[in-house]
């Protein structure tokens, strides 16, 4: 059962109609770069929670959430509506597997995400722990318009902390973007113009691929990746060269 305490909003930023960070100040357990926790309302007498990735590494006492408004959304809109001071409820312990000490060690580290997910990536850039084990990291954000590319600043200055280790690739799937690939991730790894732009190759041999977004996203990746570069699910029982997490 879920250990819920009070949170108190200190910073909202609406970065688009749909999209949202949410600062929270809280009294939670430390958690691990790429967990998430649960937040939570309680509205009309039920408790409405949904999973959240921390983006702000653990070493920051500010928690932060990057979140999309589902319009008919049950909780999305509510938090959208949260305000300085106003309180919401998170768990005290965080969830999950998608952190660094999951992965194997490899030459190039690929960290491919869509809209929201790219939260959990930005956490452990922050905190750069764990992170000499990798020669490169490739860190992608794929979204619908350039306006969804909110932590494109942040992006940023982490290739700059990171002096030539981390690669940075925006793809804007429904508009052309300076700077931008153009289409779906899958499409982009299919067709090599992906690893042409970045300038490195996926291979089983010296990659290592972290999926985290859209679920169909996420299949289809694998599913490539498993037919065209014989890169199969990592497991601790089965080591392998992917490792996936779904956002909804």
């Amino acid at each position: 059962m879920a250990n819920w305490v009070n949170g108190k909003v200190i910073q909202v930023h609406h970065w688009t109609d749909a999209l949202i960070s949410l600062v929270v100040n809280a009294p939670i357990d430390k958690f691990t770069a790429g967990q998430f926790a649960k937040l939570a309302l309680d509205i009309d007498g039920e408790r409405v929670q949904r999973a959240y990735s921390y983006v702000n590494a653990p070493d920051d006492p500010n928690l932060e959430f990057y979140l999309v408004t589902v319009p008919n959304g049950k909780l999305s809109p509510k938090l959208s509506a949260l305000n300085v001071g106003d309180e919401l409820l998170i768990t005290k312990q965080a969830s999950g597997f998608f952190v660094l000490e999951e992965i194997p060690t490899t030459n190039t580290l690929w960290m491919l995400s869509t809209g929201t997910a790219i939260g959990p990536f930005l956490s452990i850039l922050q905190l750069g722990h764990d992170l000499e084990r990798f020669e490169n990291i490739v860190l992608v954000h794929a979204v619908r318009y350039a306006n969804d590319l909110s932590y494109l600043p942040l992006m940023e200055k982490l290739v700059e902390r990171y002096q030539g280790k981390l690669r940075i690739q925006t793809i804007v799937s429904r508009e052309n973007h300076i700077g931008s690939l153009t289409g779906r991730i899958p499409a982009l790894i299919e067709s090599g113009a992906l690893e042409k732009t970045v300038g490195l190759t996926i291979s089983p041999e010296e990659s290592h691929i972290m999926l985290c977004g859209n679920p169909q996203m996420v299949r289809d990746t694998q599913q490539l990746l498993k037919e065209q570069r014989e890169m199969r699910k990592h497991l601790r029982r089965k080591p392998g060269h992917i490792t996936s997490e779904q956002y909804w």
